[in-house]
């Protein structure tokens, strides 16, 4: 009887420490595999697209590694930040995302009133010696938040009240976003609609809250203090009514893409760069494409489908909502990010500063970006089933 009391208990031990069998707890390593890929590239086009504007100029002390160096070093913190988020438990996270989203709408006040200006508008916070962007902690913080908020409040999105307090808890920051930065407002409003789409059982919210973004959109367009955004959009139809200012960036981007031709010019060897302000940054897909080629382009592009698949795959079969949510909402950053990026590049949309995920040159948004990447990781170790 003393045997078989122990080995009962032993048994029942077993069983409760036993985990289920249709649990996951590994991370996507495809994922991950894509995101260094990524990581890597970027690096290389970093340098590739800025090593002649660097050495060329003082100011940037004639050294061709300027930009490579800096990369490097916010792609370690990137990297350990994703390693750090990878290995927290997501679910915790709705612990902070409260107060996340109080900062961010605070920061985003801040920065209109003490921001420092860069290319026209006032988009950086600076804390002593660092400088980061407001809307990079915008964007987390509305995924998180709406999140928890929807998944706390059940079945809020049931009725015509509750849809449009999350759309309130969604449209405080897109409006704050959207007096310095439009395309970033566009990017924060689709990655909290995608959200609620999901979330909500009626469609028909989604046509009103579709005709209220257009209008406010058209409005944020139109007004006399806004005129640059709809010059944007004069110079987009027809880049050559300005070829040596308003057009000329979209001028070069085009002759970038088109004198790559199939496999590109070399690596390294862009002519465009040479022309275009700030060739590593918001313009960086076009330098891909002279010196890539369609092929090369293709690749890139094809890393980001994979991405955004396995993101997808992670949502669904993500263990509880908040889960689906937030790995939804994080797919929807990079792809709305790739697709604006890419579609500002080859002149498919008005020019607009939107960085390319992982490749163009930015410190604070590799990292968000980077940690973003580690909650998706973290999300996939707790899958119902293999993915």
């Amino acid at each position: 009887m003393r045997y078989k009391g122990t080995r009962s208990r032993a048994v029942k031990r077993a069983v409760k420490n036993k985990k289920p069998k249709n649990k996951v707890e590994q991370i996507d390593l495809t994922l991950l595999f894509v995101i260094i890929l990524l990581i890597l590239f970027g690096l290389v086009m970093v340098f590739s697209s800025s090593y002649y504007y660097t050495l060329t100029r003082a100011k940037f002390n004639n050294d061709m590694y300027y930009f490579l160096k800096r990369q490097v070093v916010w792609a370690a913190i990137g990297f350990v930040a994703m390693l750090f988020f990878a290995n927290f438990p997501y679910k915790y996270l709705r612990r902070f995302t409260f107060l996340l989203y109080v900062f961010s709408n605070v920061c985003l006040v801040l920065v209109l009133l003490i921001g420092e200006e860069m290319n026209g508008s006032k988009r950086w916070l600076g804390i002593g010696p660092i400088g980061f962007q407001p809307s990079e902690v915008a964007k987390m913080a509305v995924i998180l938040y709406l999140s928890h908020y929807i998944v706390t409040h059940k079945g809020i999105l049931n009725t015509t009240k509750g849809f449009i307090r999350c759309c309130i808890v969604l449209g405080i920051p897109v409006v704050l976003v959207a007096v310095a930065n439009l395309s970033t407002a566009v990017v924060i409003a689709a990655i909290g609609g995608a959200i609620l789409f999901v979330a909500s059982p009626k469609i028909w919210y989604f046509v009103l809250a579709f005709i209220v973004a257009v209008f406010g959109g058209t409005v944020a367009i139109i007004l006399p203090q806004f005129s640059y955004r709809f010059d944007r959009i004069k110079y987009w139809l027809d880049p050559f009514l300005d070829p040596t200012d308003k057009g000329f960036q979209i001028i070069q981007s085009l002759y970038a893409v088109a004198s790559g031709g199939l496999f590109g010019l070399g690596l390294g060897q862009s002519r465009q760069k040479t022309y275009v302000p700030e060739p590593y940054n918001d313009i960086i897909f076009a330098i891909i494409c002279e010196e890539l080629g369609m092929v090369g382009a293709s690749i890139v592009i094809i890393l980001f489908v994979v991405l955004v698949w396995r993101g997808i795959k992670i949502a669904i079969n993500a263990d509880d909502l908040y889960g689906c949510l937030v790995a939804l909402g994080i797919v929807a950053l990079i792809g709305v990010q790739v697709i604006i990026n890419i579609a500002v590049s080859t002149n498919s949309m008005p020019n607009t500063g939107m960085a390319l995920p992982f490749i163009s040159y930015g410190g604070s948004g590799l990292v968000f970006t980077l940690s973003a990447m580690g909650i998706l990781l973290n999300i996939s170790k707790y899958q119902r089933v293999q993915i």
